[in-house]
């Protein structure tokens, strides 16, 4: 590995403290997740703003939609910071550079694959989440032309994950500053200038999407590193895509089916009407902010781990995960206090419709107010995945995102049919799903000191 090359941008995971680096690594992963999200917020704000209750429905009742097949490639990204990190902490600078290739060449054709299918299923999907009539021509619409730059929203994301898997979590986020701002600005136009409504809104996160791609491909070929990318060197090895995707495809499962269950919820969120559909997904935006600062310290914790464990440092591999809890839990109940100190002024971005904002003020009492306990199973399933155990965590994710809710929704909601009982699911669920994965990583744990396997 060419050590003094990448020593600038790298950060040194395997010595010293780990606080202060972990802070260090998680918190430009944090903006950048946020900044994206802001993409689809910015819709949201914009068009509720402008063009009216019915727009707002039809953009952001895609949000569970988007978020299912994004989250499930930013899933399988995590296959490729891992198995980059563990070559760093082998020093295997020929297997960095393939790995390198063989991501963005899959991300490519996988983000080709993406965009076709949804284009050509976004009114099936649609109408399987029970989108209201009323909303479902506008939401088709936005959909397609949101799936037109999912090609380049896929490749960003392998190439963010290449760059952060060295420590470099400060050019992503650069990255996405300025085309959040782009994003944001082009929104403003095209809606209140061109009054073009959510298709307005739809191409401005595309040129958002194509132009984050652009950035990030330029930086991996001006890298002087074994992560340098070269167009000529494009091709897939399989052996190196086989463990992408053996460490990656768990996680990506577990990103879908947590979508998934947010889908069904949906479902549920629909049969209320449309009022109840935008004052939902006014404050989902909020629990979608917490919820990438969550996965910031999951990045940092698979990232840690898996150079860590690579390296047989089985204290320091403890000591990063309980960091990360600590850490994720602290911010996200920062960020909580300030989104409900001031959650008129918040949800006043989105919408003016009294009725909307109240029904947003609901979900944020009953949802948001509890989200910090996703951190720990969360951030303890990202530190199984460091060190290889990458079926255990998608599985309990299954049992509490998904099995738990359509148990929920098929008794309890069915019972009380109301908008507070179906909002309950979530603190439920996560209860359920945090005792689940801290009796699994405890049993895993012992299993692993019992054995002697390095890292443990």
């Amino acid at each position: 590995m060419k050590n003094k090359e990448i020593s600038e941008k790298k950060v040194d995971m395997l010595n010293g403290p780990v606080a202060m680096k972990i802070l260090l690594f998680a918190l430009p992963v944090a903006v950048s997740g946020i900044l994206q999200q802001l993409f689809n917020a910015a819709d949201v704000a914009v068009v509720g703003k402008f063009a009216g209750g019915d727009a707002l429905a039809a953009v952001g009742g895609n949000s569970p939609l988007i978020n299912l097949f994004i989250g499930a490639f930013t899933g399988l990204s995590i296959g490729t910071n891992i198995v980059i990190a563990q070559m760093i902490g082998r020093r295997d600078e020929k297997g960095v550079s393939t790995a390198v290739h063989t991501s963005m060449l899959f991300a490519a054709y996988s983000g080709l694959v993406l965009m076709i299918a949804g284009m050509i299923a976004a009114p099936m999907l649609l109408h399987l989440i029970g989108s209201p009539d009323d909303v479902i021509g506008s939401a088709t619409l936005y959909l397609r032309i949101y799936f037109i730059g999912a090609p380049f929203a896929v490749v960003y994301n392998f190439g963010a994950a290449v760059l952060r898997s060295v420590g470099d979590t400060r050019r992503p986020m650069i990255c996405l500053i300025l085309t959040g701002v782009v994003n944001l600005l082009l929104n403003l136009v095209l809606v209140i200038v061109f009054r073009l409504g959510v298709a307005g809104v739809g191409i401005a996160t595309t040129v958002a999407n194509v132009l984050s791609a652009v950035i990030i491909l330029r930086l991996l070929c001006r890298e002087t590193s074994s992560i340098r990318l070269q167009l000529s060197k494009l091709t897939i090895s399989r052996p190196i895509l086989i463990k992408i995707l053996k460490i990656g495809g768990p996680a990506a499962v577990q990103s879908m089916v947590f979508s998934i269950a947010n889908v069904s919820i949906q479902g549920g969120i629909n049969s209320f009407g449309s009022k109840t559909i935008a004052g939902s997904a006014a404050a989902l935006n909020f629990e979608l902010f917490d919820f990438y600062m969550i996965t910031a310290f999951n990045q940092a914790a698979v990232t840690f781990v898996g150079q860590n464990y690579a390296a047989g440092k089985s204290e320091r591999c403890s000591r990063i995960t309980m960091v990360c809890i600590a850490e994720a839990t602290i911010c996200v109940i920062l960020m909580i206090s300030v989104f409900l100190a001031a959650k008129s002024f918040w949800v006043g971005l989105y919408t003016s419709d009294a009725e909307i904002m109240n029904l947003a003020f609901i979900r944020m009492r009953y949802v948001l107010v509890v989200h910090f306990m996703c951190s720990v199973f969360e951030i303890l399933g990202s530190s199984l995945r460091g060190k290889g155990y990458g079926i255990t965590p998608t599985v309990i994710t299954v049992l509490g995102s998904v099995v738990f809710r359509v148990i929920w929704l098929l008794t309890v909601f069915r019972i009380s049919h109301t908008y507070i009982t179906l909002l309950l699911v979530y603190p439920a669920s996560w209860i359920f799903t945090d005792i689940m994965m801290i009796i699994a990583y405890a049993v895993i744990q012992n299993k692993m000191k019992k054995e002697k396997i390095p890292g443990a």
